[in-house]
């Protein structure tokens, strides 16, 4: 059995760095580490400074408040995300999880682009 411990992780376990600028961190619920524990990666815009996006369900959810709970919120709000089934810390898992996981996550990735481009001809229909 092998883990990350013995292979360069996959570019998703570094979610943490991508919250350089979170408005909330010491004292609040939603820090930059519990909020990559999540599953989230922050993806910030004029209009949204607080956007959160799970790596592997790719959903959205901003308007955090300091005393929400990363975990319950995403488990609020998608609560089939194969990755919040884990239970287990993503640095931990062994190949077979991991490869098991990936190809769930691609399954989002190709349901994700089908609706893109279903929504992309609709419109250009139109």
């Amino acid at each position: 059995r092998s883990n990350w411990q013995t292979h360069p992780p996959p570019p998703w376990i570094c979610l943490a760095a991508t919250f350089r600028n979170w408005p909330f961190t010491e004292g609040c619920a939603c820090t930059p580490e519990r909020m990559a524990a999540a599953g989230f990666v922050h993806c910030p815009s004029e209009n949204g400074p607080d956007v959160a996006q799970c790596f592997f369900c790719f959903k959205e959810l901003e308007g955090w408040e300091p005393d929400d709970d990363p975990l319950e919120e995403h488990k609020k709000h998608s609560a089939g995300c194969a990755f919040l089934s884990l239970q287990k810390d993503p640095t931990n898992l062994t190949l077979q999880e991991f490869l098991k996981l990936d190809k769930e996550r691609m399954k989002n990735v190709i349901v994700r682009t089908h609706r893109h481009r279903d929504a992309d001809a609709f419109i250009n229909k139109s």
